[in-house]
């Protein structure tokens, strides 16, 4: 029955590419570096290169070391992900997948009476909490730093190198993308089916992020691009390099932290060096709501759906 494990963890992965890929195009996007089509084409690519090169550790974590994962536990936990993930999508509001997922496998696992490492969980969640506070200080860090620097150039040079310096940073996100969001995904299904299938599920799994970001990730990447606080590409590039330096940091860690947090929190740093008046604190508000929300809904529709399956 592990097809339809692998079922259920596409559907999730077209979620993450319908919401996720809003953390690397949104900025791109809002800032006016690069249409929304070629985006969208790079974001592909990297993210099949970045779960293939570096997206070993977290795939471990999540599909061996967090919980002992059986096929029931796996497609009721990402069935139940990838309903969320999409669900939000539609409402236009950033949805942490980790969260979600990882909310899931626990729901799923307490109610199968499967082993759990909380000790490893306990990580996983310090590492939510502390990580789109170190994308902030890393953005606003690196918002003064370059502020300064920039103004040894000219306003053409400075406008030219930062909207290379962008799609580069763009490139950095996408990446992660694959290494820390794809791979948490397809973490537990991995971990079913022999390792030389591996590959084939990566590029499957990449394809599904893929189709979700061409089809519907534009919802989203309004909020992201616009709506918490007016980007230009010094500032979205600032944002995306603080976002992305901490979450490759996290990746090597081997923690599966959310992109779409750590961006919101590097957009949130720059947003600071403007004012605070600059930074849509409503929608912060919901977002944070979110966060808090996104992994309890995993775990309760998970944990009753297992239980009711055992007394069918």
């Amino acid at each position: 029955m592990w097809e339809l494990a692998l079922i259920s963890s596409l559907i999730i992965a077209f979620g993450v590419g319908s919401n996720d890929s809003s953390n690397a195009l949104g900025i791109c996007i809002g800032a006016g570096a690069i249409s929304l089509k070629r985006a969208i084409f790079l974001f592909g690519v990297l993210v099949f290169l970045g779960i293939l090169l570096k997206g070993g550790k977290v795939l471990t974590t999540v599909g061996k070391e967090l919980v002992k994962v059986d096929t029931n536990i796996t497609i009721l936990a990402m069935s139940v992900a990838g309903f969320l993930v999409i669900f939000s999508n539609i409402k236009k509001l950033p949805l942490s997948t980790h969260q979600v997922i990882i909310g899931c496998l626990i729901g799923g696992a307490i109610a199968s009476s499967t082993n759990i490492n909380f000790k490893k969980l306990e990580f996983i969640i310090i590492s939510w909490f502390i990580s789109p506070f170190i994308a902030l200080i890393f953005s606003f860090t690196l918002g003064i730093c370059l502020e300064k620097f920039l103004k040894k150039f000219s306003f053409t040079q400075v406008e030219k190198l930062l909207r290379n310096f962008l799609l580069l940073s763009a490139a950095l996100i996408s990446f992660n993308t694959g290494a820390n969001e794809l791979a948490t995904v397809l973490g537990p299904v991995c971990y079913l089916i022999p390792q030389k299938y591996h590959i084939g599920i990566f590029a499957l799994g990449s394809m599904a992020v893929f189709l979700g970001s061409y089809l519907l990730s534009y919802k989203v990447i309004e909020t992201i691009g616009k709506g918490i606080t007016s980007l230009d590409p010094f500032s979205g590039f600032t944002a995306q390099l603080g976002a992305g330096l901490c979450v490759y940091l996290f990746t090597i860690l081997g923690m599966p932290v959310s992109t779409t947090y750590c961006i919101i929190g590097a957009i949130v740093g720059i947003g600071l060096t403007k004012g605070l008046s600059t930074v849509s604190l409503s929608l912060v508000k919901r977002i944070i709501l979110n966060f808090f929300l996104a992994p309890f809904l995993g775990f309760g529709l998970t944990y009753f759906s297992t239980m009711l399956l055992h007394l069918i």
